[in-house]
C-alpha cells in the first residue's frame, strides 16, 4: 500500500518515527510504527522515519511503502555505546543502538530541527530520558512505544501494548502529565485484521487442525524455525495436515529451513515476504509462533498458539497469554525433550477454549484508539 494513494484530509500534523531492524533488534519495532503510521497517513498526516542502517535494517521495505525515510549511518566497529551513562542510569538494551545515545541524538537533532515535527514517536528499547531531553528542542509532542517498563521517559503519551499492562508499572518511569496507554486493547494491528475477526470466529464454529501455521519472526537469527521443523517429526499430526511456514526476507537461516520443509512428512509450504498475515492466520487452525508483536494478531483472530519464548523481554508477554488460556508455552530451548504439540491440543476442545481466551486478549482496534488520544492531545483535528 502506497501512502500517496491515500485520501484521509482531517488530520493535519506531522509525525516522525524513530524505529530500528536488524538481525540482533529483529523487524518488530518497525513493522508496529509502520502501522501506526500507516493510520495516521490514512488520516491525512505526514508521517517519516529515522532509522539506522543496521544489518537486516528494513528502510528499503518502508520506503516502498512510500515513506521518507532519514537514514543515520551504520556504527562503526568498537564503538562506546554508552559513555554517557554511568552503571546505576545505563539502558538494558544499549548495544542494540550500535552508537551512545548521545551520538544518536546528534545524528536525529539535524534531521528533527528541519522537520520539526509536532509528534516524535520513539519505538527503541536502547533509548531513555536522556535521548528525549537532548532531543526536545525540535519536537512539540514526544510518544514513547515500549514494552519494558524498565527505564526513564519524558514522554506527553507512552503506548504499551502488553495484555495484562497496568499504568502502574509506569508511574515511577515518566512525569505526572504523562498519559499512559496501557493493555492489549492498544495493540497496533493493522486494520484487516478486524476486518477478518468474524470470518476467523466463523471458520473455528468446528475447530479440527488441518492448517498448521509457523511463524518465528521476521529474521529468526536463531533459527528457531529449523528447530520446530525438526521437532514436528516427534509429533502425530493429522495425515493430510499443512503446514505454512512464513520467513522474513533477511531471514539469515532461509535456504536451511527451505531445505526442511522438502523432507516433512506433511505438505509444507515456505513462504517469504508475506503481504496478507491476517488472511493466512484466519485460514489457520493452530500456530507454532514466537512471543513477539505476532502474538496480538495472532489473539485478534482467535488463533490457537504454541508459543516459544526466544528472549528474555518475552517471557513476560508469553506467560499472561498462557495464564489467559490463549496460548501454550514451550521453553525453544528444550524443543528435543519434550513434545512440541501433545494429543490433547489437536482434541477439539482444547483448541475451541484458547480460541475463545484469545479473542478476549485484543478486537485489532487498538490503532484507532491510540491516534484518538494522540488527535485529542494535540487538538489537530479540522
Amino acid at each position: 500500500m502506497d501512502v500517496q494513494s491515500h485520501a484521509g484530509a482531517g488530520l493535519r500534523m506531522k509525525v516522525v518515527f524513530r524505529a530500528d531492524a536488524s538481525l540482533q533488534i529483529g523487524t518488530g519495532h518497525v513493522m508496529r510504527c509502520l502501522t501506526l503510521a500507516d493510520a495516521l497517513a490514512a488520516r491525512g498526516a505526514d508521517c517519516q522515519f529515522i532509522s539506522r542502517v543496521h544489518p537486516g535494517n528494513l528502510i528499503e521495505f518502508v520506503r516502498s511503502r512510500g515513506y521518507i525515510v532519514h537514514t543515520l549511518s551504520e556504527s562503526p566497529a568498537g564503538v562506546e555505546v554508552d559513555p554517557i551513562g554511568d552503571q546505576a542510569h545505563s539502558v538494558a538494551h544499549s548495544h542494540w543502538l550500535g552508537v551512545s545515545q548521545a551520538q544518536d541524538a546528534e545524528a536525529c537533532a539535524s534531521i528533527l530541527a528541519e522537520l520539526q515535527p509536532d509528534w516524535l514517536i520513539m519505538d527503541h528499547y536502547a533509548l531513555d530520558a536522556r535521548w528525549e531531553r537532548a532531543l526536545k528542542p525540535y519536537y512539540r509532542r514526544l510518544m514513547v512505544i515500549d514494552d519494558l517498563a524498565d527505564r526513564p521517559h519524558e514522554s506527553d503519551l507512552l503506548l504499551d501494548q502488553t495484555y495484562s499492562r497496568e499504568a502502574e508499572d509506569y508511574r515511577a518511569w515518566v512525569p505526572a502529565s504523562c498519559r499512559l496507554l496501557c493493555g492489549s486493547q492498544y495493540a497496533l494491528l493493522r486494520p484487516e485484521f478486524a476486518a477478518l475477526r468474524p470470518y476467523s470466529l466463523q471458520r473455528r464454529a468446528k475447530p479440527q487442525l488441518r492448517q498448521l501455521l509457523i511463524t518465528m519472526g521476521g529474521v529468526d537469527r536463531d533459527n528457531a524455525t529449523g528447530k520446530v521443523l525438526e521437532a514436528l517429526h516427534a509429533c502425530s499430526l493429522p495425515v493430510d495436515c499443512q503446514v505454512t511456514v512464513v520467513m522474513g526476507a533477511t531471514a539469515p537461516w532461509l535456504t536451511e529451513v527451505e531445505r526442511l520443509a522438502q523432507n516433512m512428512p506433511w505438505s509444507t509450504q515456505v513462504t517469504v515476504g508475506v503481504r496478507d498475515m491476517a488472511q493466512l492466520m484466519a485460514d489457520s487452525d493452530l500456530a507454532i509462533g514466537a512471543a513477539g508483536a505476532t502474538s496480538w494478531e495472532r489473539c485478534c483472530l482467535g488463533l490457537p498458539t504454541i508459543m516459544l519464548v526466544l528472549a528474555d523481554n518475552q517471557r513476560d508477554i508469553a506467560q499472561a497469554l498462557y495464564y489467559s488460556g490463549a496460548a501454550q508455552l514451550v521453553d525453544g530451548r528444550e524443543l528435543e525433550r519434550q513434545p512440541l504439540i501433545s494429543s490433547q491440543l489437536i482434541d477439539s476442545r482444547k483448541l475451541s477454549s484458547m480460541t475463545t481466551a484469545a479473542l478476549a486478549v485484543t478486537d485489532g482496534l487498538g490503532a484507532v484508539r491510540v491516534i484518538e488520544n494522540l488527535t485529542n492531545k494535540a487538538k489537530y483535528e479540522n
